[in-house]
């Protein structure tokens, strides 16, 4: 007997989330049996039926017809699972939200009267109902594998619910934060990625957005005690998943704080 019907679409993204599907290696074909993968670009099939089991999306909303496409996407569904920094929160193109969308085509693009597109990149659930979000950028091969295993089982989908600063714990790192005095959004971001760039030294980038119990205004404090300034907070925080509505909200507020009498540039 085949396993449940499979789509894994596309929407505005660099399709890495995609490729951490093909990246599976030595899952892949065990994948592959247990899925019935009916459309799939990036990996060629593209068979259009009228109901999927699964669907798994990536990218963001910015135009009027992936609008409509993910409604459609959505009629075909019966779960639908985001993939990633640009379906769960609106990617890095989220930058656009507050900014002038025509001087940004007009600096871009030789034509922008030629372009149909939306002023703001939002993800996925802020169009349809989602059942259930991957988050990272990209996602995380480890995550993926869990929760297709879960799904296979018939089980509740896996949740990583604390912060990068655990995984940091777990593996034995130092904290890169308080022994190196580098700036790091490990104690406000998603595990989910086994802290791999404080285990290698770096402050963590916040790919997997906001944590469940996020306190940026204590962040905010031990930064300032190693002099890292707001505008490199608000830097971190406007990258990855800048519309996740924590960290939107905090960087507009802290942006706004600057000294009087100066002018802010955004990162």
């Amino acid at each position: 007997m085949s396993g449940p019907t499979v789509a894994i679409w596309k929407f505005a993204s660099c399709d890495g989330c995609q490729l951490t599907v093909l990246d599976c290696e030595d899952e892949l074909l065990a994948i592959a049996a247990a899925l019935d993968i009916r459309m799939f670009l990036e990996a060629g099939p593209a068979q259009m039926l009228d109901h999927y089991d699964i669907s798994l999306v990536e990218g963001s909303i910015t135009t009027a017809h992936d609008v409509e496409r993910i409604r459609d996407v959505r009629a075909r569904s019966g779960l639908l699972i985001t993939l990633g920094a640009c379906a769960t929160a609106g990617g890095i193109q989220a930058l656009r939200n507050t900014a002038d969308i025509d001087a940004c085509r007009s600096n871009v693009y030789a034509r922008p009267e030629w372009l149909d597109t939306l002023a703001t990149s939002t993800p996925i659930a802020a169009h349809v109902q989602v059942d259930h979000e991957l988050r990272g950028c990209p996602i995380a091969k480890t995550e993926l594998l869990a929760t297709i295993t879960a799904l296979l089982a018939q089980r509740r989908m896996p949740i990583s619910a604390y912060s990068v600063c655990v995984e940091c714990k777990l593996a034995g790192n130092p904290c890169v934060l308080v022994a190196h005095g580098t700036a790091c959004l490990g104690p406000v971001t998603h595990a989910g990625c086994a802290a791999l760039c404080p285990s290698l030294g770096r402050g963590c980038f916040g790919c997997f957005g906001p944590s469940e119990s996020v306190n940026l205004d204590g962040l905010r404090s031990a930064f300032g005690e190693i002099d890292v300034s707001d505008d490199v907070l608000v830097h971190l925080l406007r990258t990855f998943n800048t519309e996740a509505p924590e960290f939107s909200e905090a960087s507009n507020r802290y942006r706004a704080a600057g000294p009087e009498g100066t002018t802010r540039r955004d990162p």
